[in-house]
C-alpha cells in the first residue's frame, strides 16, 4: 500500500439530534420531558456522518455521535435510528488513515485501500436506498444546502449515494432533508462555511464554492430557513455552534518554531522560517501564523538551492498558512456565525449545544477532563481528533454526544442517561 506522512482530507458539519417512537414506554424514574424523541434526525455534514481519519467508513459511521444519542435515546421513547451504514463487504468506504508506524514522535500514515465502496472507476460511491434519520454529508455547507444550481447533489459523493438517480442533480440538501415527519431534530451546520477557506490557506478558486468564505448576512437568513423548515410542525431540537476552526489540529501540530528548531538543529545559522502572507509581504513567521498539516508530509521545507521556507526569496506559499491577520478574519467569521445561531435558536425555543465552548476547552493547555479521562487537541495524543487532525475519533464522539445530551435535558427537563466515553477508543495506535 501506498504510504503517506500526515495526509488529510478536508470537509466540515452539521447534525440533527435524535426522536423516538411515543407509544413506546419509558423505564420508570425516566423521562422525555417536554421533548418527542419517537422520530429523531440529525442534519449536520461530515461531523454528523461519522467522517474520521480522512474518510467515510462503516466503524466511524457506527459511532457517530447522532448514533450515540439515538441509543441513549432508546431509554426516554426514542425510536429506531436508521443511518446509511456500508456494508460489511465494503466497510471501509472511501478509504481512510491508519497510524502505522510513530519513531521517535515522527507518525506514518497508511490509506486502506481495500474493502472500498466505490462502484466505478468515476469513484462513486455504493448507493444506499431506504429511510435513514442520519443525514450528515461530507462537506455540507449552510450556503450549498440551498444551491440553487442543483449541481452539489451530483458534484458530491457522499450526497449522490443517498439520492435516487432520478434526484441526482435536481435535488438540494433543503429539499432532501424535508418530508422526513420527525418529532425532534439535531442540527449541527455551518462549520464548512468557514473550515474551507481556512484550510485553503485563505486562498480562494474560482469555481470553487467550498473555498469562500459564506457572507454573515446570508448565514443568517439561510440558516433561519432551515430552522424554518425544521420546525414547521412545532417540532423541537437542538442546535450546535460551530467550533474555533483554527484551534484544531489540522492549524497547531506543524507551528513555525518547531520547523525553526529542527532547521537549526541541521544548521545552526538558520535565521527565522520565512511566509508569504495573503497580502503578498513576506517575512518572518511567528506561531501566531497558523500551517496546514499536510505541510509536513510536503516535503518542501529547507529544500531547494535557495532552502524552501528558510529565506525570505523562498518563502512558504501563503496556500500553505493561515497568516496572523487570516486567523482574526477566520474567528471574526465563526463569532459572527455562532451569534446568529445562538439568536435564531433561542428565538424558536430551542436546546444549543455550546460545541464552540467545548473545543476551546479541549484545546487549553491543560485540555478537559471527563469521566476521569483528559481530552486534549493535540495531533495523534490528544484522543479527541482523529488522524485528518479536523474530524474526531470514537472517544471524541461520545463525548460530544453528552454535550448535545446535556443541553437537551436542561432545555426540556429530559433524562436522557450520558454515554461512557470510556467505552471508545481514541487514535488507534499500530500494533507492536
Amino acid at each position: 500500500m501506498k504510504r503517506y506522512i500526515l495526509n488529510s482530507f478536508v470537509a466540515a458539519i452539521i447534525l440533527f439530534a435524535a426522536a423516538c417512537k411515543p407509544e413506546i414506554e419509558t423505564p420508570a424514574g425516566t423521562t422525555a420531558g417536554q421533548a418527542n424523541f419517537s422520530k429523531y434526525i440529525a442534519v449536520g455534514n461530515s461531523l454528523t456522518s461519522g467522517f474520521a481519519d480522512g474518510g467515510l467508513y462503516l466503524e466511524g459511521q457506527k459511532v457517530a455521535y447522532p448514533n450515540l444519542i439515538a441509543a441513549k435515546m432508546a431509554s426516554v421513547g426514542g425510536g429506531a435510528f436508521t443511518s446509511p451504514f456500508f456494508t460489511d463487504e465494503h466497510s471501509n468506504g472511501s478509504g481512510y488513515l491508519t497510524l502505522s508506524a510513530l519513531v521517535n514522535g515522527t507518525p506514518t500514515l497508511t490509506q486502506v485501500t481495500d474493502k472500498l465502496a466505490y462502484r466505478d472507476a468515476a469513484k462513486h460511491l455504493d448507493k444506499y436506498s431506504g429511510e435513514i434519520q442520519n443525514l450528515g454529508i461530507p462537506g455540507m455547507r449552510v450556503d450549498l444546502s440551498f444551491d440553487p444550481s442543483l449541481t452539489f447533489s451530483a458534484a458530491n459523493p457522499y450526497f449522490e449515494r443517498l439520492l435516487t438517480d432520478a434526484q441526482v442533480g435536481k435535488t438540494n440538501y433543503f429539499q432532501f432533508i424535508q418530508g422526513r415527519n420527525h418529532t425532534f431534530f439535531s442540527l449541527w451546520l455551518g462549520n464548512n462555511d468557514v473550515l474551507g477557506y481556512a484550510t485553503n490557506g485563505a486562498v480562494t478558486v474560482t469555481g470553487d464554492p467550498t473555498t469562500v468564505l459564506t457572507d454573515k448576512v446570508t448565514f443568517s437568513s439561510l440558516y433561519a430557513n432551515l430552522l424554518n423548515a425544521l420546525t414547521a410542525g412545532g417540532q423541537k431540537g437542538i442546535v450546535a455552534t460551530i467550533p474555533d476552526v483554527t484551534a484544531i489540529p489540522y492549524f497547531n501540530t506543524v507551528k513555525p518554531s518547531l520547523l525553526l528548531a529542527a532547521a537549526r538543529a541541521a544548521n545552526p545559522a538558520a535565521q527565522a522560517v520565512f511566509i508569504q502572507t495573503g497580502t503578498g509581504a513576506v517575512r518572518a513567521a511567528t506561531d501566531e501564523d497558523l500551517i496546514r498539516l499536510p505541510f509536513q508530509s510536503a516535503g518542501l521545507f529547507g529544500q531547494g538551492a535557495i532552502p524552501y521556507g528558510l529565506h525570505p526569496l523562498n518563502p512558504i506559499e501563503n496556500k500553505w498558512v493561515l497568516d496572523k491577520d487570516e486567523v482574526i478574519k477566520v474567528k471574526d467569521y465563526v463569532n459572527s456565525y455562532n451569534s446568529s445561531i445562538k439568536s435564531l435558536a433561542t428565538s424558536k425555543g430551542l436546546a444549543i449545544a455550546d460545541t464552540y465552548s467545548y473545543f476551546n476547552q479541549v484545546a487549553s493547555i491543560d485540555g478537559i477532563n471527563v469521566q476521569g479521562i483528559t481530552l486534549k487537541a493535540a495531533f495523534i495524543s490528544g484522543g479527541a481528533f482523529s488522524l485528518d487532525g479536523i474530524h474526531l475519533t470514537p472517544r471524541g464522539n461520545a463525548v460530544i454526544a453528552n454535550v448535545f445530551i446535556d443541553a437537551i435535558n436542561a432545555k426540556y427537563g429530559s433524562t436522557v442517561p450520558s454515554v461512557d466515553i470510556t467505552q471508545y477508543r481514541g487514535v488507534k495506535f499500530p500494533d507492536k
